[in-house]
Parts: C-alpha cells; structure tokens; sequence
C-alpha cells in the first residue's frame, strides 16, 4: 500500500516496503506493523492473492483481543534487542521474537479464533526522513505476526477431551453416573450442551435386543448439562416418554448413524418435536450432532452435541470426534448396565436368602436394618436356641455378585445347622471355618479361564447366644467388628472382645470366646460392615444417636441411618439390633430335685400343675409328662446331683433336665427281650427337637414338644 493512501492521522510506515515484503504477502501467517502507540501503520493479506486486511489506522488491541495486553508494551520498552529494519543476511543469526501471547479475533461470521502472536521490535532505517520521533531510546515499531492457530487448538482440545472421557467416564459402575461424567466432562469445551438419553428397558436391567428398537419405544433422559443448568431443557432429567418421528434423534437411533444438523429457523422437524425446536430457539443453539450409543448393534441410547452463539459450528471432523466420544461412552454403559442386572440378581438372591424377618424369641427383642450397596455377601441371623436361649449372627462375604451371594448363602446355612448342635461359640467358628476352607478350595480347583477362581474367598462373622435366666452372651468374631453395647441408663458398655481370623484362614489361629453380663433393657448393635459404627464419620456420637436405648428399636435403627449421610458408592451392610429381656415367671418355671427315687414323681406332679396353669393340650401334656419322668430317671440313675427341672413355654414347650455330670447320654435300639434302654427312644419320638449342652460345671439335656 503506497504511503499517500495511508489515513492522514496515521504516521509514516517506520519500515520500508522492502524490508516486510516477502512478510506482508506470505499466505500462512498474518503480518503486521505498528507504532509505538500500537496502531497499526502496515497490514498483509488475510489469504494469498487477496487485498490487505482492512485495519490500518486501527490499534492492535482492537483487533485482537489478547491474553496479556502488556506483551506489546514491554516488547517497545528501551533495552528491548532491535531487528536491522534491512533484508538480513544469510550469515545473520537474530534472535527470534522477544515477546508471544495468546489472542483471539472474531471473524465475519461471528466465530471466535485463536491467534498465537509474535512481537519483533524493529530499528528505525536511518536512511528515512519521515520516521517518528528517534530521541525516544527504544524500537521505533514492532512487526507483529499472528499464526491461526484455531485448528490447532481445536485438535489438542479434542485430544484433552478424549483424555478426559477415558479417565472420567466408565470409572464407575453405576449407569447414571457415567452418563453424568460424560455431559461434565465436555460442557464446556467440546460442547455448550450435551444430552444423554437411555432405552428405559436397558435401566430397568432387561436384555438389550440386537438391531435398533422399535418405533415408539420409551427412552429416559439420564444426564443433561447446559450453560443454563435444567434450565430450558425440552425435558427434565428422569423423564421417560417417546422419541418423536421423524427427527435427528429418532432417525439416528433408528440406523445406528450419527447426524450432522446445522440448525437453521426453518427445519421441517420442528413441528414433529416442537419441546426441542423451543429449547434450541431458547438457548440459540445453531449445530448439532446426535450419535447413537451402540454396541455390538444393539442401541442402548442416543447422545446429543450442541453448539451455541460464540461457538464454531460443527463440521465433520467434529462428527467424527462424536462417534468416538458415543463409542466409548456406550462400552461404558453397556459395563454399567451389566452391573446393574447382574448386582440386581445378586440382591435378589441375597434377599431370598436372608431370613424374611428376625425371629421371636422370648427373651431378645431385635430390629434389623437392610443397607444395600455393592456388596452382596452381608447376612443376619435370630436363631431361637433350647432353654429360651438366642444366637445372634451377622456376617459378610467380601465381593459381589450371585456367587457371592451364593457363598453367603452357604455359609449362612452351616451357622444355623452347627448351632443346631449347641456347639459353643469358638467350636461353631472351627467347624464354619472348615467349611470356609473347603469352598475356597473348590474356587482355586475351577478352570483358569473362569473369573470366580481369582477372587479369593474372605468372610467375616460375629456370633453370639444369650441365656436370659444367667443374663450373660457369649460371643465370638471372626474378622468382624466389635458390637456395641449400651447399658439400660444409656452409657456404653466396654469390655474386651479378642479378634479371631476371618474365615477361610488356613493358620489355624484359635477363635477366643468373651462372656459379657447384660441387664435387661441393655441395647446391642452388630453391624456386619468393614468398621464398627464408633469409626464411621456421621453427624452426631455414636452415643448421643442411641440414647435413650429404651426407644422401639425400630425408630433407633431409623436415627443410626439418618446420622450417616449418603455416600455415592455404598459397600452394603446389615445392621442388627438386639435388647434382652427377663422372662417373665408365667414362661418359665424351675423346680429342684433330690437326687432319690421319689424325683420322678415330684418331677411328674410339678409337671402336671404348670402345663395345666399354662392350658397346655392334653395330647402334649401327656407327651411332656412322658418326656419328664424318662429324663429325671436318668439323671437320679446316672447323674450327679445337683438336679433342677427346667419348663419353659415359648411356641413350643421346652423341659431341661440338669446335672453335674458330664457323661453324655446315647440313644439305644433296645432289642425286643431287653428290660431296658428305650427311655431315650421313646422320648425322641414324643419330642420334635431334643439334645445336650453343656455349661462350665454341668449338662442339660432338653427336649422341645410342639404345642
């Protein structure tokens, strides 16, 4: 541009037209000169073979908005190194630019670019008369150089978001939080709103079928974000309800392909979904990109793409950094989904494997509370022991799904079937760890190509009887927490609970048994999961949460979940509640006996007045009468004294018959000449359940008649 058409308040180029030539008219990189005050003097093509960008006279500052405003500035300040304004030569070794920054310009079309900028200061060529001011130390004009670099910068955006999703996305297990890490991860940036839609059967955890769905199915909007927050959205997020058909959406989930949507005012499908036509008017939304989430082809969903004003449009590699984002996300959904039903099968199982409610036993009251989570192995158990007595269970089996479920299951079983046995508490954990042992055992034995032989078995158990008429529990753990215990007045109890290994161990550690004294009205909390409740973080102490313990337990059970916020990942855990109770003397009544010939029959008469007291039927009373006389026999013959009769009615009627001896009794098959042997024969046909245990200094043997 010769210097005559220069704006009359514009200076004189400082630099010659020889000197920026080859610079003015280079086709890749946009050129400028400016003064010291910034303003633009001299200006190249913005493409090859076009007239000079149009803002000479302007400053550079309004051009372009840059990122630090003062690099210019500091690029004129004295001392800055100049560049010879002549053409250097090929031995000259100038150093690059003395100043970079970051600036953008909005093109024609309203569109933001990104410029990195380079500042070279520049020495005023002695040779001409008309140059500024020299006596001012310092570059006279800086020759400035803008690269665009907006294509660059979108590429190293969609690598950073590709990063992002792989990181973020599919790192959980639960579906709506994937979807969810999805729209936060690419709003802003790689889009200004983002919506995730679902097949509502693939949440509800039915197969996907293969192919696209049929027209008219339900999809359920999971994730949604936008620069508005819910605001404006076509639907709320949870809404369920039918693609309308045709539009972009629909025809993408229809084929599995994505689309491309400029979005002009006067699309035809506007009026086929006009709740989006009003959210993208609303939101000035002007390009599109809906991609399906397949896998394998089967639709699972449909995402969405939108840009808004200030932002690019979209072209076709964006539509193809899209497809990408949709294919990892659907592999992610399609692992969430997985989860989902295989998690939903295993609680079910865990829950059919669960007793339906706590038992009732005469002398504990208990409340059990349910927390579900990804664990699928925690289980408790209320098992009604002879002589009003009471075990109470909770355990877990590390790990999830159906197996573990299953496992649960199993061990739940032999917890009920040794305390059956009226084993003691470390006796009961030996043989379940036995147990334990052997079904680890059967994993490590199964074929290398099957998962569950890599997940190593480990099992957690507390378990405890409580003998109401001596008001001590015995209790053992495996690996389990320590119970909490609150005396009736509302202080906690301590007292020392040794630790046994977890089962499954194969060290052969012993299990360590603690007898604990607790009154009537005292509260005892067992949790089965991997802390006990003191550790856990909540809103109050663990004190102040069960106090007063003469509360209904139910409501107890309530304010011990209402002081544990909600975490985003549970582990799943049972809680169980327990308060002992006397037994009051119209269940239960004690009878001592000499030990001589005339027992049985004061035994008998004894028998006779309570179970009449009680209305029991004739037909058991007679049974009872039977039961009473054999035992007592026994114990006057083979015994030693002391001897006591115990009758406790529950629904059904218990009688116990106690001595000092520790000679367990044998049931015979006396042949058809034998005078004798079938006392214990007989009894075990009358009787539905009868056994011996033993205390520290004597044997009961009981027997239980159904009423």
């Amino acid at each position: 541009m010769p210097d005559d058409d220069l704006p009359s308040a514009v200076p004189p180029d400082p630099a010659p037209p020889a000197l920026l030539h080859a610079l003015v008219t280079a086709p890749v990189i946009r050129t400028y000169v400016v003064d010291r005050d910034l303003r633009i003097v001299r200006a190249g093509a913005l493409t090859f073979g076009e007239a000079p960008d149009p803002v000479v006279g302007q400053l550079l500052t309004e051009v372009f908005r840059l990122e630090d405003p003062d690099a210019a500035v500091r690029a004129l300040e004295p001392g800055t190194p100049e560049r010879p304004s002549s053409v250097p030569s090929a031995t000259d070794r100038s150093e690059g630019p003395v100043g970079v920054a970051r600036a953008y310009r909005t093109d024609p079309a309203g569109t933001d670019r990104t410029f990195a900028v380079a500042f070279h200061p520049l020495a005023a060529d002695t040779d001409t008369a008309a140059l500024p001011d020299t006596s001012d130390p310092g570059p006279a004009a800086l020759l400035v150089l803008a690269a665009d670099i907006t294509a660059q910068e979108r590429n190293s955006a969609r690598a950073a978001a590709l990063d992002a999703v792989r990181e973020r996305v599919g790192q959980s297990l639960d579906l709506a939080a994937t979807c969810e890490e999805l729209v936060m991860t690419l709003v802003p940036g790689f889009a200004d709103i983002a919506v995730v839609e679902i097949v509502d059967d693939v949440l509800r955890g039915a197969d996907a079928l293969t192919g696209p769905p049929a027209r008219g199915t339900p999809l359920r909007r999971i994730a949604f974000r936008g620069p508005l927050g819910a605001d404006g959205a076509a639907h709320p997020v949870g809404d369920v309800r039918e693609m309308p058909h045709p539009t972009p959406y629909s025809l993408s989930l229809g084929d599995l392909n994505p689309r491309l949507v400029q979005l002009t005012p006067d699309l035809p499908w506007y009026e086929t979904d006009p709740d989006r036509a009003r959210s993208i008017a609303e939101f000035g939304s002007h390009s599109l990109i809906v991609a399906p989430l397949a896998l394998r082809g089967t639709a699972l969903g449909v995402v969405s793409f939108y840009r808004c004003a200030g932002s690019e449009p979209y072209d076709e590699s964006d539509l193809a950094f899209g497809v990408t984002l949709a294919a990892h996300t659907a592999l992610s959904v399609d692992n969430a989904r997985r989860y989902e039903r295989d998690h939903s099968v295993a609680s079910t199982v865990q829950r059919r494997l669960l007793p339906s409610g706590p038992a009732s036993p005469i002398a504990v009251d208990t409340a059990h509370v349910y927390l579900p989570g990804r664990n699928s192995g925690s289980w408790f158990d209320t098992i009604s022991l002879s002589g009003a007595r009471t075990a109470l269970v909770v355990g877990r089996v590390d790990g999830q799904g159906v197996q573990t479920a299953t496992t649960m299951g199993q061990l739940r079983t032999a917890v009920r079937t040794l305390a059956a046995l009226d084993l003691s508490p470390e006796e009961l954990f030996s043989r379940v760890n036995d147990i334990a042992v052997q079904l680890a055992e059967e994993r490590a034995a199964l074929p290398v190509g099957d998962a569950l032989r890599h997940r190593p078995l480990r099992a957690t158990c507390l378990y405890g009887e409580y003998d109401p008429f001596t008001r001590l529990w015995t209790v053992a753990r495996a690996g389990a927490p320590i119970p909490y215990i609150v005396r009736p007045d509302g202080t906690p109890l301590p007292f020392d609970l040794p630790e046994g290994p977890p089962l499954s161990a194969t060290e052969g550690a012993p299990f360590a048994t603690a007898e604990i004294e607790l009154a009537p009205g005292s509260l005892l909390v067992m949790h089965s999961g991997s802390s006990n409740l003191r550790e856990r973080p909540g809103l109050r102490p663990v004190d102040e949460v069960l106090a007063p313990p003469d509360r209904d337990l139910r409501e107890i059970a309530d304010a011990i979940m209402y002081n544990y916020p909600p975490v985003a990942h549970p582990e799943g855990a049972v809680l169980l509640l327990a308060r002992p109770m006397e037994v009051s003397a119209a269940r239960a009544v004690t009878v001592l006996l000499d030990d001589d010939a005339g027992a049985p029959a004061k035994a008998r008469t004894a028998t006779r007045a309570h179970l009449a007291e009680w209305r029991v039927p004739k037909d058991a009373l007679y049974a009872v009468e039977l039961i009473v006389s054999e035992l007592v026999t026994n114990a006057v013959r083979y015994g030693t004294p002391p001897l006591s009769l115990r009758l406790v009615r529950t629904h059904t009627l218990t009688c116990e018959v106690r001595d000092s001896s520790l000679v367990a009794p044998h049931l015979r098959h006396a042949r058809a000449g034998d005078e004798g042997g079938r006392g214990l024969f007989i009894m075990s046909q009358l009787a539905s359940r009868w056994g011996t245990r033993y205390t520290h200094d004597a044997k009961i043997i009981w027997a239980e008649v159904e009423l």
